[in-house]
């Protein structure tokens, strides 16, 4: 039995270059929904054909409900909401999961991208595990490691790609679009994008192999932000310390532990931004 399990992002989706592209409620954000629909079907449909038995998509993006159950592959089962112990990555903990798909995923904070950023929109300028800048897919690769589950598949623009090759060396990546501005992209078609996924996906299946857990704690995570009050929010979490005007840091003996904890803080945070001033 083969278990595939997709975290499914929407600011790496086909087509998807502006906030309002990904902002739940907007005349675009429904439109693109059935852009990034496309993508994970792709995906879906790449995997069984490659193999899989079973494939869970995980809802990775803002309200974690923004694709179309009704126009899913069939033989999917669609993770859907919000306020999931594992967030992006939530399924990986069960023990069952062969390798892990990131469909939709972009460049992090402070790095060129379209939309870049690192769970908020705005506010984190900068994400660094022991040292190395982070985005959401080296977060997320980290975590799954502790489950012995590979990466191994990753869309997005080609700076996310890019990226990938740091963090999963191994998984094949396909770029729906090339980066111009983090508001601008040089797109390919839908069609397009499905047939590259789909091929991708289909070769992917066989780098699913589960291997032994990859425990390299203790990892020391760094945020750094766009506005000195954030600081003073982000240290109401136990055990996150002050590193400078506009950073903190944490240290956490699992990265189990320490994407729960980056959570945290970006929760506390998200609510102590204002809406003119941030």
């Amino acid at each position: 039995m083969v278990k595939i399990l997709v975290s499914a992002d929407m600011e790496g989706a086909t087509g998807v270059t502006w906030p309002a592209d990904v902002l739940p409620g907007t005349p675009q954000w429904e439109r693109c929904r059935a852009l990034f629909t496309s993508d994970v079907n792709a995906a879906v449909t790449g995997f069984f054909d490659g193999g899989a038995d079973e494939v869970l998509i995980n809802e990775a993006h803002s309200t974690m409900r923004n694709l179309l159950l009704e126009r899913l592959d069939e033989r999917a089962q669609l993770l859907t909401g919000r306020h999931k112990a594992l967030s992006m990555v939530e399924g990986v903990q069960h023990g069952d999961v062969d390798g892990i798909a990131f469909v939709g995923y972009h460049t992090g904070a402070g790095t060129e991208g379209v939309l870049a950023h690192t769970y908020l929109a705005n506010s984190i300028t900068g994400v660094w595990v022991n040292g190395t800048r982070a985005s959401e897919g080296l977060l997320n690769a980290l975590v799954v490691a502790e489950y012995g589950v590979p990466v191994v598949l990753v869309t997005g623009d080609d700076r996310t790609c890019d990226d990938a090759k740091g963090y999963a060396p191994q998984a094949r990546s396909v770029a729906v679009k090339d980066y111009v501005s983090r508001y601008a992209a040089v797109c390919r078609t839908p069609a397009r994008t499905a047939a590259d996924i789909l091929t991708a996906a289909r070769e992917a299946t066989a780098l699913a192999v589960r291997g032994e857990p990859e425990c390299v704690g203790p990892h020391e995570v760094e945020l750094e932000f766009d506005a000195e009050h954030l600081v003073g929010a982000a240290t109401v979490v136990p055990g996150v310390e002050r590193r400078g005007e506009r950073r903190v840091a944490y240290t956490s003996p699992s990265m189990y532990e320490g994407i729960r904890c980056f959570k945290a803080v970006t929760t506390v945070v998200s609510s102590a931004v204002e809406e003119q001033y941030g």
